[in-house]
């Protein structure tokens, strides 16, 4: 998925009330951008991180610069939340994947309570497959979910095991943005009752799969699947 362009070079000064982050621009201007994150970042929020930003011209906003993406460990980290369903959505509507293709899909299918982000439709099945954005390491090559206790993300899980018990094919989806990333565990230090519902989930049939994503300062797309340690 291409990126906004121009993408402005600046350092992180600090991250705060979850939304806002004051940034040093190359020539020494200090801006405030919207962070369009609500985890808690930890690893892509610390001061004096290198940062790209985009800036809108549109008047209705109340921020014109948005952080994008972050340096850690001298690879690019797309901190964009709301990029990372539309990042899978180009993977699987390109084939990218190969668990899924020549799938339709249908983003936002709504099931039991919630809303899942993407219905794929087989030839012969349907699957429910819910996406989540992964930009913490547990240990220097391990991706790990979540970075803060995740109510909502639990609620996920358990309607992915009730969609499987109806006859749904269900699948977590991680997309990893670390490129350090090997291989992908939960965060059982920080959300310890994800971890277990992520294990009773793959235990009772759900499918539990990550990519890594290819991040420049271009684009953002879908690169190789990782293991998974429960």
């Amino acid at each position: 998925m291409k990126l906004p362009q121009p993408l402005i070079e600046g350092r992180l000064v600090r991250r705060y009330k979850r939304f806002l982050a004051d940034v040093e621009l190359k020539d020494g201007t200090l801006v405030t951008a919207h962070t369009p994150n609500t985890g808690s970042m930890q690893q892509c929020s610390e001061a004096g991180q290198s940062v790209l930003l985009s800036k809108s011209d549109s008047p209705k906003r109340k921020l014109a610069w948005s952080w994008e993406l972050v340096q850690v460990n001298n690879s690019w980290v797309d901190i964009n939340t709301h990029r990372a369903n539309r990042v899978v959505e180009e993977a699987l509507r390109t084939n990218v994947i190969p668990e899924f293709q020549d799938y339709t899909v249908c983003p936002e299918f709504s099931f039991a309570h919630s809303r899942i982000d993407f219905m794929l439709q087989g030839p012969e099945e349907k699957v429910l497959l819910e996406v989540k954005n992964v930009t913490l390491c547990c240990q220097p090559d391990v991706a790990c979910f979540p970075d803060a206790v995740t109510k909502r993300g639990q609620k996920h899980l358990r309607d992915l095991m009730e969609a499987k018990r109806d006859g749904w094919r269900a699948v977590i989806y991680f997309l990893v943005q670390r490129g350090e990333a090997e291989f992908f565990m939960p965060a059982d230090h920080i959300d310890p009752e994800y971890g277990q519902l992520l294990r009773k989930a793959v235990e009772s049939g759900v499918e539990a799969m990550a990519y890594r994503t290819v991040v420049s300062a271009k684009e953002s797309r879908v690169g190789k699947q990782i293991s998974i340690r429960l």
